[in-house]
């Protein structure tokens, strides 16, 4: 059988793309967005060592006592922080 220049030219396309592809396929990971301590907003900008006040403390026994979970303690907690 003779391999013809376009025939050579489609295998050798076709074994460039087989050994290319995965090496293609790997991706870096993303950058951080914000730099560690930077100002954000949001929920997630709290700090894990943020000191509860006296009145935190007081609604959350309250809650505990009510035995009051999930969605309901959460808003349990805020009506009694703004009572």
């Amino acid at each position: 059988m003779m391999i013809t220049r376009t025939s050579a030219i489609a295998l050798s396309a076709a074994a460039l793309l087989a050994f290319a592809a995965p090496a293609s396929a790997q991706t870096q990971a993303p950058a951080p967005t914000a730099k560690a301590g930077a100002a954000t907003s949001g929920a997630s900008a709290k700090s894990p060592k943020q000191q509860r006040t006296a009145k935190s403390l007081e609604c959350s026994k309250e809650a505990d006592a009510k035995n009051v979970h999930g969605k309901a303690r959460r808003s349990f907690m805020n009506s009694c922080k703004k009572g």
